[in-house]
């Protein structure tokens, strides 16, 4: 597919789970008040998602960057699309549009907009 495992390895990442959030540590320890954030979100409209350390592997932590061509962690991605990082999310579930666009690709969310 690509000269580039890190790429490889983000792109099956991203295709074998519905919604998958590349953060710094984990869901149940975040490393920096972005990804918290970001994971409340998912978490208070009960969307099941991958968290992803990019803390544990230098390589993924800027490869990550790369792929996406966005600057900063956290960034999620839903049924393989970037959608943002954590103001995005937060504007969005503040909208309703992430529950929105959650439903509309087929992920459960507990929680309506």
């Amino acid at each position: 597919m690509s000269d580039n495992p890190v790429f490889d390895r983000i792109r099956d990442d991203i295709t074998s789970n519905d919604v998958v959030l590349y953060m710094k540590g984990t869901p149940v320890f975040p490393q920096c008040g972005f990804s918290a954030t970001v994971v409340q979100v998912l978490s208070h409209i009960g969307v099941k998602f991958k968290g992803i350390d990019v803390l544990a592997d230098p390589g993924l932590r800027q490869g990550i960057k790369d792929f996406a061509s966005w600057p900063t962690i956290p960034q999620l991605y839903v049924k393989g699309e970037f959608v943002g990082g954590c103001d995005i999310i937060r504007e969005m579930f503040q909208s309703g549009e992430l529950q929105e666009l959650l439903k509309s690709k087929g992920v459960a969310v507990t929680q309506a907009a």
